[in-house]
């Protein structure tokens, strides 16, 4: 029988990606003059390096960027993708095994509609990133959250996975380091719960868009390497966003074997064609390039990270893990539902985790979003990806509103 709606359920089923809407709507709030500090979006603040807009400027008045060109990305990205991932993760592949996308999200989504059928289970380890789930019901597959929370460095273990795995289990997500919680699993756990995968025939779909955001010496590992047991059943997804300040740019990855790319390229002919020939220039000159820029961010997010933490720790009912990579701070909230706090118009006791984000928003003009976005209500994420004046003004509103909870 016919649905009568207007919008297909398919599609009104879907939640709207909470991380852009606490943005957007930080946005609108700061566009109508109104001084709202964002914590919202993980965006970095640094513009992109002039080398990589040159190439694009450069690109733009070469009149064979104007036209069509394949559908799955330039030659010479594709060869220089395969080439940086040989530099930085160590794993070998072939320019054939790559396609360019629109965006990480793009990767994303078009590697769960590639491998999954109706009903296929996917292990999301949580907190996620809030459009894996949305993603995964899109390609008709079933998302199963296992939790960990910041007792455990929200980091899940192989006893956790075993105990969600089924029969109808088809895929791991995995993803180090972690948007939103900022953890990095260690070298020899990525190595086990790789090998658990490879024993129960799972795939693994890994994000590594956050592989140069690493701090205090901790190293970045690829399941891909780490666990070669694996062989073709793994698809390693990532960009230029949050490496080289590219987040509008659009340019994402995915790498697998050659038939999965085949088959996600003939899926992304028919929706977008080639990513913007200009982009896509200006990702082939900054993965060729020198990661200077990204040290030299580094440096910045890491001195955030120290304040950001601090400042949230010294609030009561607040707990925060020191991340150790990406750019979020997670903080554990709980101890504050419940508590009373002065609204605008009066007293108000929220119960969960967005009702504490929209009442900071409201009252202190902060944004942050809501572990709900992520998993389990209870915790707020915090980007340090934004200037330190405004880093210190958020958090001074925070402590000092927070700190009035009884």
């Amino acid at each position: 029988m016919s649905s009568t709606g207007r919008i297909s359920e398919r599609i009104a089923s879907i939640a709207e990606s909470a991380t852009l809407a606490v943005d957007a709507k930080a946005k609108a709030l700061k566009a109508a003059g109104r001084p709202v500090i964002g914590f919202g979006a993980g965006e970095p603040d640094f513009p992109t390096p002039d080398y990589i807009v040159d190439a694009a400027v450069d690109a733009a008045r070469q009149p064979r960027f104007h036209r069509y060109s394949p559908a799955g990305g330039l030659p010479e990205l594709k060869k220089a993708i395969a080439a940086k991932t040989l530099r930085d993760s160590g794993y070998a592949v072939d320019p054939a095994q790559v396609l360019v996308t629109n965006g990480g999200k793009q990767a994303v989504y078009e590697s769960f509609a590639t491998l999954l059928n109706p009903g296929d289970e996917v292990l999301v380890p949580t907190p996620y990133w809030t459009t894996y789930p949305e993603a995964i019901r899109l390609a008709g597959g079933v998302p199963v959250e296992v939790f960990a929370g910041p007792e455990q460095g929200y980091l899940v273990s192989v006893e956790q996975l075993e105990a969600a795995r089924t029969t109808a289990t088809k895929v791991l997500l995995f993803v180090s380091p972690s948007n939103p919680t900022g953890a990095v699993y260690p070298a020899e756990q990525v190595a086990e719960i790789g090998r658990w995968a490879a024993e129960n025939g799972l795939w693994v779909i890994t994000d590594e868009i956050y592989e140069h955001l690493t701090y205090d010496g901790v190293p970045f590992t690829s399941i891909a390497t780490a666990a070669p047991e694996l062989g073709d059943k793994v698809v390693v997804l990532n960009g230029v966003a949050k490496t080289y300040a590219m987040t509008g740019w659009r340019v994402g990855w995915m790498i697998a074997a050659a038939d999965v790319i085949k088959a996600a390229t003939n899926l992304q002919s028919h929706l977008s064609s080639n990513v913007s020939n200009v982009s896509q220039m200006a990702a082939l000159a900054a993965v060729s390039g020198p990661l200077t820029a990204v040290d030299e961010m580094k440096q910045a997010f890491d001195r955030r990270r120290r304040a950001m933490v601090a400042a949230l720790n010294s609030i009561d009912g607040v707990e925060c893990p020191m991340p150790e990579g990406a750019f979020y701070a997670y903080a554990d909230v709980r101890g504050l539902l419940g508590r009373e706090f002065p609204g605008k118009e009066g007293p108000v006791r929220p119960q969960t985790s967005a009702e504490l984000a929209a009442l900071i928003l409201d009252t202190v003009e902060v944004a942050v979003v809501p572990g709900e976005a992520f998993g389990p209500s209870g915790y707020l994420r915090l980007s340090y990806a934004l200037g330190d004046e405004d880093l210190a003004t958020g958090m001074e509103r925070l402590q000092d509103f927070l700190g009035k909870g009884r």
